[in-house]
Order: C-alpha cells, then structure tokens, then sequence
C-alpha cells in the first residue's frame, strides 16, 4: 500500500451516472488487475474504494457510479485537482490459471477492472472473451474500448434493449471457455457460480471502513475461515467460497 497525491487529468461521463477519471501519479504500487485504490474525499470521513480500470505508466484510469455523496462529489471535480490516494490494494486476479480463452464477465460498475485484466491477458496470447451485463441500452459503457482490445464482446441487457435480452449468464450458457474471472453485484457472482462450467475467481464489492484490512469491518466467511473483502479479496477463487442465504 502506497499513499500519494494524484493530480485529475480527465473526468467525464460515460453515461448519465458512470463517469471516467484519469488520475496522475505514483502507480508503483499496483501489480496486479482486480485490486482497488482509495480516494479522500474533501468534507467526508471514510475514504471511497474504486477498483482500478486501466494503468498506462503514471496514469491511472477508474470508472465510478455517482450514487452516493463521495462518488457524486467525485464527479463535479475538475482536471487539475488533487487527490490524496492510497494505492495498491487488495489481492487481485491470478492470470496464470486462465488457460487459453478465458472469459471475463463484468455487470454493471464491474465492468471496469475487467479492462486492465483483458489487456494483461492478451499480451500473454490468450483468445479473451468478455460478457458485459446491463439493465439498458442506455447503461452500456466500455463496449467499443474492449473491441478496440482485441476482445471478442458480447452485452446482455436484461430489458432487451440492446445485444442479447437476460443476463450475463444468459450468454455464458453457449460459450467454450477454459476459466472465468467476473466482477459485479453479489447476486450475479452467484448466479455466475452456478452457471459457470469452470474454475474461476471473482471480485466481491463490499462496503468499507479502512480499506486495507485494520477495521476487520469487510469480513466474509469462506470455506478456509473468515476472510476481508479488502485485504485478502477482493478476488476470491470460486472454491473457497460459502453464500449465505
């Protein structure tokens, strides 16, 4: 874990309430896809969790949903602004278990650390598939910039409004594939834990106190004992898992 003070390069909306912030700055302490920074927010108390988009040498890219007080602040600032930053945290995503044409699965605001995975993944060769889940046409981000990858795409939209009508898992039932990764809302990781015909990991969004494992206010139980959203996740393999009904 890394603090440091970023400097806003861009911040603009990708749909009425995603919005896209480039951040400059020390990104050393990042090393893997799926792990998450945190931001201090002027005037509020706990720092917002963002997972991390994309990485390209100093500049850090996250997408973020203004839905509450911090993320809504988060979107009125302006380039030029600063942050204070705490970086590199979390585990994320193991690549070396994908095989050779993993499929990404992102719903929702759990598109975005799906972007910095696929990257990574394409430049070892692998054949990258992603599925993007949406409630509406008008809710779909990020699809043209995964294409632009390389990845083959496929969106879902639960109204049919656009691409397939259902579910992520709606298009995960006709595809080949040899290991998943997903992130999104707890209900879909479970309907994805169901569904899918591989091993995989998945990257659990959860409400934080510290961020980096102090408060133990992020704890989960798994099939090896208690385990923090923050510290030893957010990505979790699918074995160890244990729902809660």
């Amino acid at each position: 874990m890394k603090q440091s003070v970023f400097e806003i390069v861009s911040n603009k909306p990708l749909t009425d309430s995603v919005f896209q912030m480039v951040l400059q700055g020390d990104t050393t302490a990042i090393t893997a896809p799926g792990q998450f920074v945190n931001l201090k927010l002027e005037g509020l108390y706990l720092r917002r969790p963002i997972s991390v988009c994309d990485l390209n040498g100093d500049k850090l890219t996250i997408v973020y949903k203004a839905v509450g007080n911090g993320t809504v602040q988060m979107s009125r600032m302006q380039a030029g602004e600063r942050l204070d930053v705490l970086t590199g945290l979390g585990n994320g995503y193991d690549l070396s278990l994908s095989g050779d044409n993993p499929v990404l699965l992102g719903g929702g605001v759990g598109v975005p650390p799906m972007y910095l995975l696929a990257k990574e993944l394409l430049k070892q060769g692998k054949k990258v598939s992603v599925i993007l889940g949406f409630n509406t046409k008008s809710e779909i981000f990020y699809e043209q910039e995964f294409k632009k990858l390389g990845c083959a795409v496929t969106v879902t939209t639960v109204d049919g409004s656009y691409g397939i009508k259902g579910f992520v898992t709606t298009a995960l039932e006709a595809m080949d594939y040899s290991y998943f990764y997903t992130c999104g809302p707890e209900p879909m990781l479970k309907a994805v834990y169901k569904a899918s015909a591989t091993s995989g990991q998945m990257s659990f969004e959860k409400r934080m106190g510290c961020g980096f494992g102090a408060c133990m206010g992020c704890s989960c139980k798994t099939l090896t004992g208690y385990k923090r959203i923050c510290k030893e996740g957010p990505v979790m393999k699918k074995e160890e898992i244990l729902w809660e009904d």
